[in-house]
């Protein structure tokens, strides 16, 4: 009985470990990004196509902030032109402060 507690015990914090390191890898598709009102970071959506991105975006636009990332494929992001700047920088510039 004391042997199967701590062999319990063991299995459940070997588990623990370091986190990955690896980047994430996209899959083929159409993303958007959700996150809370005033959240610095958010999950990520894949849809097959466009118009169940648009149809995912708007369902999620009632209550959550949405930004449409665009089409990965192959590998990168396909450039539109639409929504060049919001996957490149999503954070304000701040001006230089004055001496």
């Amino acid at each position: 009985m004391l042997i199967k507690f701590i062999l319990a015990l063991l299995s459940k914090y070997t588990a623990m470990g370091r986190p990955p390191t690896r980047p994430i890898t996209f899959r083929d598709g159409f993303y958007i990004e959700v996150r809370n009102k005033g959240a610095s970071s958010g999950v990520k959506i894949r849809s097959a196509d466009p118009a169940s991105m648009a149809e995912t975006a708007e369902q999620y636009r009632r209550s959550k902030e949405v930004i449409i990332l665009g089409e990965f494929k192959n590998g990168q992001w396909v450039a539109d032109g639409a929504n060049d700047s919001s996957k490149k920088s999503k954070a304000k510039s701040k001006p230089a402060k004055k001496k």
